[in-house]
């Protein structure tokens, strides 16, 4: 097994991106370059669904398109349904005939959590949809500052990365390059 910090080396790039979140960062965390191995995916997965197995989860939700792999993994770990959600006009949904039962326990895992937007936005649609979200998980945190879940949090991998508005970027002051590297912005 590769430790924590070669697999953090493996996805962090440094240069000037534009994250999912809006804002503008030195590092970017490529998780793809990670996911790209069925063997280290399943055992990463393995190791985020373990942090849960005690919530007795039903069905793991994550948004599209960089949560659908460690959502699966997560899922099959735990013999629970994988399910994401989709942007409809602006907003996370189920889609495709996707749908969760009133109480269904639901763990919320996510690719790299920044400023935990996506996060909300999939627990309003498992909650509009009548489950129940027991669990946060993600593969990756860079947030700056710990969020305050209502349900129990845990990340296989924590980096802090500053991340700034557009407005007061300072690679932007100094003229360097954007790179649009996220799914959103493809």
């Amino acid at each position: 097994m590769i430790t924590t910090d070669a697999r953090l080396e493996r996805i962090l790039q440094e240069g000037h991106f534009l994250l999912s979140s809006g804002l503008h960062s030195r590092h970017y965390l490529q998780v793809a370059l990670l996911l790209q191995d069925p063997v280290e995916t399943a055992a990463i997965c393995a190791e985020l669904a373990e942090r849960f197995r005690h919530l007795n989860v039903e069905a793991v939700v994550g948004p599209a398109i960089g949560a659908i792999v460690p959502a699966y993994e997560v899922a099959r770990a735990l013999w629970a349904r994988s399910l994401w959600t989709e942007r409809v006009v602006g907003q996370m949904t189920l889609r495709r005939s996707f749908a969760l039962r009133p109480g269904e326990r639901v763990l919320v895992v996510e690719d790299v959590i920044t400023t935990g937007g996506s996060v909300r936005e999939v627990v309003r649609a498992v909650e509009a949809a009548g489950g129940v979200v027991v669990g946060i998980g993600a593969l990756v945190d860079r947030t700056s500052a710990s969020e305050a879940w209502d349900v129990p949090f845990s990340a296989v991998l924590t980096i802090r990365a500053e991340a700034f508005p557009p407005s007061v970027c300072p690679l932007c002051r100094r003229g360097v390059r954007l790179d649009k590297p996220g799914s959103r912005s493809a």
